[in-house]
């Protein structure tokens, strides 16, 4: 309905009218197994205050059907109350209380309350996602951050399931009348918003566990400990591994912030076709089950989940306790998250290289992210829901945790913990706006940081810095770092100050490239000579931005850069290598040098590179420059040589490392679109190749398969003999990927009736269905250009935010290459400019989609371009 997307001054309006104290829910999901149930019975009982006695306001309830609704004992005609998702209230009163019943839809989405059937064994199992305003798809409520509550929540459910929610279980009872049913009763929630409320229903497996702890002033903590997975993933769940890093994580916390945890009990639900990474549930965190390895996993995905673990328990206080007044300040909770969560696995965990996976991966999101036409602020300007939906991106999470990264460096770290434990204290189980954080800070560390702000949280783009260097034989003169900060959105220069450490790094006696000198300095303004550099002995690497100080982006000086190039496997700082490659990538992405360059590079540096992080990281990446930025006229060749070192290096890796599992599934991946190994994919996939050590699993067994069926050798018979030997959720999908990846036209439109016309796929499976119908051979998705353009108004006022936007962003016509003309002049670009000039009232989250991905394609053809001149 239209009237779903809440504006940002409809909610200052009602949160300027009235003040919620307590909500009642009771939800009725005893009939979830019968999948011919599609909704369920919600019932909201809300107490809340009014300034203004006899003034109206709305309550949010996106539902099949209201029942009924009563308005301080008095019954409201539902014909005349409820227009879409908004419950009109009127005349009310100094104190209030609503009741709203209704039937709440399950969801395949992954929004409100998903529903899943487990295909392993048929198990029902439920869960709630509501960031940022889908609680609203379950009860009725007043869905806004800013209008907190106490939560008592009350579940009818099977009586062998297992419920959870936000509380601790107060009681559960069986009824009589109905055995097979029991009702749950949670306790009351500390005042919390909408959002992070949540409900867990089904047969899941448990694991419980225990904390205690004991702050600086000797407060003693008890925190009872729970894990929940599905019962068929039981096997494969490492509950000893999880209640550790969780152990860990509180104790860190709790002292780090001297506010001792405030939610009582602490569980962690590890649930199915979850839309994201994770979310802050005070009380009951859910998670993807991704993260419940069935496959072997590198350890660098160990630490991928063990940081999401920590940014989610940083959320207790940066989110649940302290929340954000309005979505523009979406970043006080996901950066201080972000920045938490790596700090915390640095500091309170055995691995060492959080900060360099930081570095290489995590700013490499926000780095895209901040060179799109669409790139915001880190405090951005949120007028919607739609807008607050997309800005859960590298910007609000990735910038704003490198931005904090500074400014802890230039506050200094005590003075900025205590200006959190201040934030805690003063704003504790309210809500917040950038000038109370600041203020915290300010008071904390004694500095001014308006100006800081302003040239941090509320500026767009990224800052270029390279170094402009004069030499005399083989000595430093002059040394000039230049700042290029365009922001994306505005054309503007936004020069930014940077407090950067400048690394010499030379060949020693062993031929190894070591650290020699350094150098830290600020940028400031467009230019700054670094006057200690002067008289140095010329260093074979000059590395700017060492130890990753800033947020900015590097290009390298040209001996630098051949450096790099030469001996990128010699330099011995993991982080410093980090940063050389991507520093190499960025280059690439910008068409500063060939794409075909940094593949070259990965070619003769992956195979040494120590850090399985990075490892995958550049792997990817140099998959992504041979799909895109490779002119088409050499990307035969080059993928060709690629997987040629993939699969030697396969053979060479040592049995059962991270590096033997990571260069197989290259050999997967790069063979979709290649057939030079697929007789050595066939023979992994029926053993009669062997790698010792290596483990066929199921994960890499779908992936080989995708390969044969990208190729048109697997047979949808094949497909669905091994669905049967991996009846698992994860499989269904591989096998969906699997299925639409064929070369047939008649399989590709089939995908595409499914994604776009039909409704039968959750959210899980068409993405899966997506990847799939994406893989394919030149000129096979042609046919599905115009009707893209065609379909994409209907899409997005006929299914949810989530779907829609996988569906607009996951079949935009990508893989496109140069047609003869310039980027501008392609024709899916001129049939995407055709659009936006064409469609100017289209919503904006929808326009912002279409945009970036315009802006992606512009990229990858620009690449292409200057490959093509420079080769000329």
């Amino acid at each position: 309905m239209s009237n779903e997307n809440l504006q940002r001054d409809e909610a200052a309006t009602r949160s300027a009218l009235i003040t919620t104290h307590s909500y009642d829910v009771s939800l009725d999901v005893r009939q979830a197994q019968d999948p011919e149930e599609t909704g369920y019975t919600s019932r909201s009982v809300i107490t809340f205050s009014a300034r203004e006695p006899g003034g109206s306001t709305f309550l949010d309830f996106i539902s099949s059907d209201v029942h009924s609704v009563f308005l301080n004992g008095k019954g409201l005609s539902v014909a005349d109350v409820v227009d879409g998702s908004r419950i009109r209230l009127d005349n009310l009163q100094a104190e209030n209380q609503v009741t709203v019943t209704g039937t709440a839809l399950y969801s395949t989405s992954g929004e409100g309350m998903h529903r899943f059937f487990d295909p392993a064994d048929g198990q029902c199992y439920l869960y709630t996602q509501y960031e940022p305003a889908d609680a609203r798809r379950v009860f009725a409520n007043f869905e806004q951050p800013d209008l907190k509550a106490e939560f008592t929540f009350h579940v009818m459910a099977p009586s062998d399931w297992q419920v959870a929610s936000n509380g601790a279980e107060a009681g559960r009872t069986q009824l009589t009348s109905d055995p097979a049913t029991s009702r749950w009763d949670f306790a009351p929630t500390p005042r919390m918003s909408t959002y992070i409320t949540t409900v867990l229903a089904g047969p899941y497996f448990k694991a419980l566990d225990h904390w205690s702890g004991t702050l600086e002033d000797g407060t003693a903590l008890e925190v009872p400990l729970a894990l929940y997975c599905r019962k068929s993933m039981a096997g494969s769940f490492d509950t000893g591994h999880l209640f550790q890093l969780t152990k860990k994580g509180l104790g860190f916390f709790n002292n780090l912030f001297d506010y001792p945890y405030p939610w009582g009990k602490y569980d962690q639900a590890f649930v199915p076709e979850y839309n994201l990474g994770a979310m802050e549930n005070p009380g009951l965190v859910t998670f993807t089950e991704n993260y419940v390895f069935t496959s072997r996993a590198a350890d660098s995905q160990y630490q991928g989940r063990a940081n999401t673990l920590m940014h989610e328990m940083a959320h207790m206080w940066f989110g649940d306790l302290v929340t954000m007044k309005w979505w523009n300040d979406l970043w006080l909770k996901e950066s201080l998250a972000d920045y938490m969560g790596t700090l915390a696995v640095d500091r309170a965990t055995d691995w060492d290289t959080a900060w360099v996976n930081f570095a290489n991966n995590r700013k490499a999101w926000a780095y895209v992210q901040d060179q799109l036409p669409t790139t915001h602020p880190i405090v951005a300007d949120i007028p919607d829901l739609e807008a607050a939906k997309q800005n859960f991106d590298g910007i609000t999470y990735a910038k704003g945790a490198s931005v904090l990264k500074q400014l802890v460096a230039y506050v200094g770290f005590e003075a900025f913990i205590a200006g959190s434990r201040r934030y805690f204290r003063e704003h504790e189980y309210g809500n917040t706006t950038l000038a109370d954080l600041l203020a915290a800070l300010g008071e904390a560390s004694g500095r001014d940081l308006a100006s800081w702000a302003r040239q941090w949280l509320q500026t767009s783009g990224i800052s270029t810095v390279s170094a402009t260097i004069e030499e005399h034989d083989g000595v430093l003169g002059s040394v000039t770092l230049v700042q290029d900060a365009v922001d994306p959105a505005t054309g503007r220069q936004e020069l930014r100050p940077h407090r950067l450490r400048i690394g010499l790094y030379d060949f020693d006696a062993e031929g190894l490239l070591v650290r020699v000198d350094s150098v830290e300095t600020d940028l400031t303004g467009q230019g700054t000579v670094v006057a200690e550099l002067e008289g140095k002995p010329r260093p074979a690497l000059l590395l700017v931005n060492d130890d990753d100080l800033s947020y900015v982006k590097v290009r390298l000086d040209p001996r630098s850069e051949a450096t790099a190039r030469a001996s990128l496997g010699a330099l011995q700082d993991p982080m410093a290598r980090a940063l050389c490659w991507t520093a190499l990538w960025d280059a690439a992405r910008d068409g500063v040098a060939p794409a075909d360059r940094y593949v070259a590079a990965v070619e003769t540096f992956g195979p040494v590179e120590q850090g399985i992080g990075v490892l995958l990281n550049v792997l990817g990446n140099a998959s992504t420059a041979i799909d895109r930025y490779v002119p088409a006229s050499e990307r035969a060749t080059v993928r060709d040589g690629f997987l040629d070192v993939a699969a030697r290096e396969l053979g060479a890796a040592r049995p059962g490392s991270d590096h033997q599992l990571a260069w197989a599934r290259t050999l997967a991946t790069t063979s979709r679109q290649a057939t030079g190994r697929l007789d050595l994919v066939r023979g992994i996939l029926d053993g009669t190749t062997v790698f010792e050590g290596l483990a066929v699993d199921p994960e890499l067994r779908w992936s080989l398969w995708q390969a044969l069926a990208a190729n048109g050798q697997a047979t949808e018979a094949e497909l669905d003999a091994e669905l049967a030997r991996d009846t698992t959720a994860s499989g269904r999908a591989g096998h969906a990927t699997a299925l639409a990846a064929r070369p047939d036209a008649a399989v590709k439109a089939a995908a595409w009736e499914a994604a776009v016309k039909g409704t039968a796929l959750s959210n899980q499976l068409l993405s899966a269905t997506i990847a799939g119908f994406n893989t394919a051979p030149d000129g096979l998705l042609e046919p599905f250009v115009e009707p893209y353009f065609e379909c994409l108004e209907d899409v997005w006022a006929e299914r949810s935010i989530e779907i829609a936007s996988r569906i607009v962003r996951g079949l935009y016509p990508a893989g496109q290459d140069l047609d003869g003309g310039s980027p501008d002049t392609n024709a899916v670009i001129v049939l995407t400019d055709g659009w936006l000039e064409g469609h100017p009232e289209a919503p904006r989250a929808l326009r912002r989609i279409i945009v970036e991905q315009r802006s992606h394609l512009h990229r990858a053809l620009s690449a292409q371009a200057a490959a093509l001149r420079q080769a000329s």
